[in-house]
């Protein structure tokens, strides 16, 4: 927002130079990018030509004698429209200009004392000028005083800031948002806005109709003015213009503008003849096509607004108008059009098809009360500026709420959020500055906040206002004084980031944004999407569900970048739809890919390091002997034979497993659990036993099976039959080759016996040995295999 000091002026008494409001408003958060004059020179002085001949060596240049009111200066010209009584501005020797700093010279043998400046060379931009203005030098009226400040007499003595706001400020963008904002900072009354104008002739109602036929218009008005007269806008008009950015056009359309500036609110003409006495408000059609001011086809789509007159589409709403009603010199009779659209609507068409000033102000959302003020201040300026009549009545389609929010409060919540212990006047003087109307009773503020501050809402709005104006640099660090006691929850996820460290993995985070192809990726119960409204690239087009899907991503980038060995985990939330509600879900996802150093020895990654991470850290969160891997509910993207669910306490947790060649050829194996459903579970603190003073008595024994059996089958049973003097069991040789048969598998069991209170015989171990062996071989149909 480019704000100019002499159009705020208008509005608020300004106590303070430009350097020192601009200052003062980023103190109160609202920061610029910079602050400068309008016209950025000096040494300058309005000047007459007394004399002007032909340069004697040169065929376009001139040199002419000036008078600046002090002295006569001889200085050469090249303009073409130099002549003896012309008016001009002079930049006399150590005048500084934006490009140069302009001292004496010799140009073809003749001293030059100066130069006679075009208003291009003073620093302003080409597209606000005349070709004139380009081709020449400025020419003043007779009415310029020589030896006088030709910025001043131009009215170019102006200053700008330029504001880089915050997305929720859209009032700012506005004179009169600026005005408040100013007031409320130096205590300042805001100006009233002048309105006033003659109607006449017949009630538009009873010649003109509006139809709004989509919910993405809530509010609309349509006013006509007859009889305009297209010229030029008067001087105050097109200076505050370009001052704020806006090349100056004609009356008609720089009024358009300048009340847009002025109240936030845009607006648009049309040309009334073009109309047949109807427009119509609706979605357009996909592929609709659209001839947009700027004499570019469009083409629409279901999503974005259009108005349109007897089915045909005539502007993009909010956006830009159409070429068939634009107003010519040739226009008499106006439409004028100001309404509020969807602001994401229009946000999103903006993004597709073109950002101007504005969609810029639709997208931030708008106050409807600004929208009738915006229309009755154009009608104001059209019959003075325009020669326009004023026709009678006012065309309303309105569903906006004009209500003002009220918003109760008290004085001890504002200083505990803020930490400070502000007097109640101060509070109450802060709140009426920014003219909200404020109640006092007790410790309790009761504060109508007007419709034009939309970002205003909630009582925690209401305390930022009273912090940034009472000075945040006021507000001390203090530590806290409630009570405070360490979450579980959190502590939980720290220590599965560890652990997971500790086993030799790297964290990666990465974004919760996936492609929407990516999304079902490793789910064994499909999840509802959710979806981003207005994604920047077709990358970020949906929240994730599964974890994996981002860590795909990532081994993809490294190997593209020779980068094979890859051990990575992350842990962060997955996104999806239930029943129309939004939700998330902690999870925890790691991938092993290539090889890893084992001391001195380098070993490539199988299913045995994942599932060895797996059973790590569930027995260190307390889950052991409460977990199982079945081959059941497993996603399409992991191969059939080397993946497994998950189960703690009979409830699917997570997958685990090799991605299938299907997918991705390359031997990855991941893992995936829902932290959520995992710590459902919850477990008591690992207990403490002691170690037994008596010896092991270890036996080995293995199984030829049908390859179908599942290895935790065979262990479950053998724990079962060994009952409690079998402290352990572990499968150290699983084996498919020519010794045993092609449907067939070894399986090889070390079992550890033990009893804490005495030392086992071999007979009895023997007994349980081989009731574990008859009971595997009877329920397995398996034989011992005996080399």
């Amino acid at each position: 927002m480019k704000l100019s000091t002499k159009f705020l002026k208008d509005y608020v008494d300004l106590p303070v130079d430009y350097k020192t409001l601009a200052d003062d408003m980023t103190r109160i958060g609202n920061e610029y990018d910079s602050s400068e004059p309008l016209i950025n020179a000096s040494g300058l002085v309005i000047g007459e030509v007394l004399e002007c001949n032909p340069h004697p060596d040169s065929d376009h240049l001139h040199v002419t004698l000036v008078d600046t009111g002090d002295e006569k200066l001889q200085i050469v010209c090249g303009a073409p429209n130099v002549r003896k009584g012309l008016k001009v501005i002079v930049a006399k020797p150590g005048a500084v200009l934006p490009e140069i700093t302009i001292k004496k010279s010799n140009i073809r043998g003749v001293e030059s004392n100066g130069m006679l400046c075009a208003l291009f060379e003073l620093g302003l931009d080409k597209k606000y000028l005349h070709d004139e203005d380009i081709n020449g030098i400025c020419e003043l009226g007779e009415d310029a005083k020589v030896g006088s400040d030709p910025i001043k007499y131009l009215g170019l003595d102006d200053e700008v800031i330029d504001f880089e706001l915050t997305s929720n400020r859209g009032d700012l963008l506005s004179i009169l948002g600026m005005a408040y904002e100013v007031g409320a900072l130096y205590n300042k009354d805001v100006k009233e806005m002048e309105t006033s104008y003659k109607e006449s002739g017949e009630d538009i109602n009873k010649t003109f109709k509006v139809n709004v036929e989509t919910p993405d218009c809530t509010l609309f008005l349509a006013k006509s003015v007859k009889g305009v007269e297209i010229k030029e806008s008067p001087d105050f008009i097109k200076k505050r213009l370009i001052a704020s950015g806006i090349r100056p056009i004609n009356n008609v359309v720089d009024i358009s503008n300048y009340v847009m500036l002025e109240t936030g609110q845009p607006l648009h003409f049309y040309d009334a003849d073009t109309l047949n006495g109807e427009l119509t408000v609706r979605n357009a059609s996909d592929n609709e096509k659209l001839t947009t001011l700027d004499k570019c086809e469009r083409t629409l789509s279901s999503s974005d607004i259009v108005i349109a007159s007897h089915g045909k589409s005539i502007g993009l709403a909010g956006v830009m108008g159409g070429l068939d009603t634009e107003i010519t010199l040739n226009t008499k009779n106006i439409m004028i059009e100001s309404a509020i659209f969807n602001n994401v609507k229009i946000r999103q068409t903006s993004k597709r098809i073109l950002r101007s000033e504005a969609s810029n102000r639709f997208e931030k959302g708008l106050d409807p009360k600004r929208t009738y003020l915006a229309i009755e201040r154009c009608c104001n300026l059209l019959e003075k500026y325009a020669d326009a009549k004023v026709q009678t009545g006012l065309v309303i389609y309105d569903k906006e709420n004009k209500d003002d929010k009220e918003i109760e409060i008290t004085f001890d919540k504002i200083n505990k959020v803020l930490g400070l212990e502000i007097p109640k006047e101060r509070v109450v003087e802060i709140l009426e500055n920014l003219k909200f109307q404020v109640k006092v009773k007790g410790d309790t503020l009761k504060v109508t906040v007007p419709t034009r501050r939309i970002d205003i809402s909630i009582k925690e709005d209401l305390i930022e206002e009273v912090g940034r104006f009472y000075g945040l640099e006021n507000i001390v660090g203090k530590l806290p004084t409630v009570p405070l006691k360490p979450g579980k929850f959190n502590k939980t996820y720290r220590e599965i980031k560890h652990k997971m460290a500790d086993l030799g993995l790297n964290e990666c985070l990465s974004y919760a944004l996936i492609r929407e192809s990516e999304f079902p990726y490793f789910q064994v119960e499909p999840k509802e999407m959710v979806k981003v409204l207005d994604p920047m690239t077709d990358e970020h087009a949906v929240m994730r569900y599964s974890l994996l899907a981002s860590l795909m991503n990532i081994y993809t980038y490294n190997k593209a970048r020779g980068i094979n060995d890859i051990h990575i985990f992350e842990m962060g939330n997955g996104f999806y739809k239930e029943n129309g509600e939004y939700k998330e879900e902690m999870r925890l996802a790691a991938l092993l890919a290539g090889e890893s150093k084992y001391g001195f020895e380098t070993i490539k990654f199988n299913f045995y390091d994942i599932k060895g991470i797996l059973e790590d850290l569930l027995d260190y969160l307390g889950y052991q002997d409460r977990y199982s891997l079945v081959t059941e509910n497993l996603p399409k993207e992991l191969h059939p034979y080397q993946s497994a669910s998950v189960v703690v306490n009979g409830k699917t947790v997570g997958i685990i497993g090799k991605i299938a060649p299907s997918f991705n050829k390359d031997d990855i194996y991941v893992l995936e659990l829902s932290i959520n459903k995992l710590l459902e579970n919850r477990v008591k603190g690992i207990q403490v036993a002691e170690i037994s003073k008596y010896p092991n008595i270890l036996k080995d024994v293995a199984f030829i099976l049908d390859k179908d059996i599942i290895a935790s089958d065979v262990q479950k049973e053998i724990k079962r039959l060994g009952g409690k003097l079998l402290r352990d069991i572990e499968i150290f040789d699983c084996y498919q080759g020519d010794k045993i048969a092609k449907d067939k598998k070894s399986l090889a069991f070390k079992l550890t016996f033990n009893d804490m209170n005495r030392t086992l015989t071999d007979d009895e171990v023997m007994e349980i040995f081989n009731k574990i062996i008859e009971g595997i071989k009877n329920k397995f149909k398996c034989e011992v295999r005996d080399k």
